[in-house]
């Protein structure tokens, strides 16, 4: 199994409105950028990430699984770009924001850290286990 982390504006797409979608989950759609691309395209079923605020709240807030595969985005008919779709899995007792993790130096080469901008991203088992130990949720 590998872990990510979904970066999405609150007011755009919520944590709420994931968790609305149920079972079925949602398209991880509008993804515009090569590398965010990519690591859609490397997930697989029962993959877990990191449900995070950007913008505004700057935290992590739940846990998702990716329930279908790479697949092309629904949201445009340029066949360069795809996406997974996501469920939610179960909130964070304790959301974990950024200025925790760039707090901590064990997360210094954390990708959200050296690679702020980018929407869809590796995150390393340990980072997993360091993050959940922070949010008092299991991983």
């Amino acid at each position: 199994m590998a872990y990510w982390l979904f970066k999405s504006e609150p007011d755009v797409w919520g944590w709420d409105q994931q968790v609305a979608k149920g079972d079925s989950g949602e398209e991880w759609n509008g993804v515009r950028n090569y590398q965010a691309r990519n690591n859609m395209r490397a997930m697989k079923k029962g993959d877990l990430g990191f449900f995070y605020h950007s913008r505004s709240g700057l935290e992590i807030v739940g846990i998702v699984e990716v329930c279908a595969e790479s697949h092309p985005d629904s949201t445009t008919d340029d066949p360069r770009w795809d996406c997974v779709d996501v469920r939610a899995v179960r909130p964070f007792a304790k959301p974990v924001t950024l200025a925790q993790i760039k707090d901590d130096p064990r997360l210094q080469d954390m990708s959200l850290v050296k690679s702020a901008r980018l929407s869809v991203q590796p995150v390393t088992e340990k980072e997993w286990q360091i993050i959940c130990e922070m949010g008092e949720t299991e991983g």
